[in-house]
């Protein structure tokens, strides 16, 4: 027979008498008994102090016992739930069972069988809290190493953005670049700190549908012709499409490599998305990336002197690009002398943590 070790216990009856002989009986095998008059009061104490078993009476006044009953499983479901019934209510007791309840006595008892039931249903009870936290520690490492494999696949996607620049002169190191610009106007704008870890995960990955994207048409010294152009902006598209299975958990870092090519204006590329369509992520990384983008050097064109691409930002305001986000990036880069900014060491990228529950569900 289990030691209940001073188990708390409360006996729910509205007949003194029978409270007692219970409470004297469970006392007898080293329980610490409370007793309650009615199932209302039951509640009220177990609200002041919840107890891992209630043997409560079927029959009474005010709130009977299956009522007793719901209420302590909707509230504390880990509750093991005695009900003590008359033999004339067998079928109610039964009914208590599928309710919930663990098990039931029946009167006039036997204190042998009351003690007997009364282990039994510590046991029982016992027995489903350490299921459950067995199948929660299992699907935590399932959880784990799933979440370790898509780590592995972010890892190998970032080394193929930097692979893919470093064979391009004139793309090296922007990826890099646009995350810091981003997360330094992201800092001055304030954003909490969840928005900041989709920026700097979107930021660096951007670009990474440009795998799908000819590189006949990714250097070519010219004007691009508009099936050209129209082609190397199916990128946005690839890239989400590329990372859509491993960023279930991050929403906004997947809309920033879709939605990059945005404007306020409803004239951007892929979806034609207008104002505050745009999530602020995609808005601060959009900055970023347009600043980047005209103070490199490119196939086509030379790279614009600063002056000139912190105008071309000034001109976009309200039609390509957010006003308080490039009132942002001036802001966080006072010295125009510092601009461009030289290209940081590559970091790690992590996905963000959600909560296990959010990710079973």
């Amino acid at each position: 027979m289990p030691q209940p070790n001073a188990v708390k216990c409360l006996v729910v009856d509205d007949e003194p008498r029978l409270r007692r002989v219970l409470v004297r009986l469970l006392e007898g095998e080293g329980f610490t008994c409370a007793e309650a008059g009615s199932g209302v009061e039951a509640l009220e104490m177990m609200q002041q102090d919840p107890v891992p078993l209630v043997i409560s009476d079927l029959r009474m006044p005010q709130m009977d016992g299956v009522t007793l009953l719901r209420g302590l499983l909707a509230k504390w479901p880990d509750t093991a739930v005695l009900v003590v019934t008359a033999v004339a209510e067998v079928e109610s007791a039964v009914a208590c069972l599928q309710l919930g309840a663990l098990d039931y006595v029946a009167k006039p008892f036997h204190l042998d069988e009351v003690r007997a039931r009364v282990m039994q249903a510590l046991d029982k009870r016992r027995l489903i809290l350490e299921n459950r936290m067995y199948h929660q520690q299992l699907e935590d490492r399932v959880q784990e190493q799933a979440r370790r494999i898509e780590e592995l696949s972010l890892e190998r996607l970032q080394a193929l953005v930097h692979f893919l620049e470093e064979k391009d002169t004139y793309l090296r190191g922007h990826s890099v670049r646009v995350a810091n610009y981003a997360l330094a106007i992201a800092r001055g704008m304030s954003l909490p700190p969840a928005a900041l870890d989709m920026i700097a995960l979107g930021a660096e990955l951007h670009d990474i549908g440009k795998i799908g994207v000819r590189e006949s048409v990714l250097h070519k010294p010219g004007k691009l012709s508009e099936a050209e152009y129209r082609h190397i902006m199916e990128h946005p598209v690839i890239g989400a499409r590329v990372l859509a299975p491993l960023m279930r958990d991050a929403p906004a870092a997947l809309a920033i490599v879709r939605s990059h090519h945005e404007r306020l204006d409803g004239k951007g590329f892929p979806d034609g998305l207008k104002g505050k369509e745009v999530a602020i992520e995609v808005r601060v990384v959009t900055v970023a990336d347009s600043f980047d983008a005209m103070t490199s050097v490119r196939p086509y064109r030379p790279a614009l002197l600063v002056p000139k691409a912190l105008q071309e930002l000034e001109d976009g305001k309200a039609v390509q690009f957010d006003p308080e986000v490039v009132q942002a990036f001036l802001a966080a880069f006072p010295d125009k002398a510092a601009l461009p900014v030289a290209t940081p060491e590559v970091q790690p990228l992590h996905l963000p943590i959600a909560p296990l529950e959010a990710r079973r569900g």
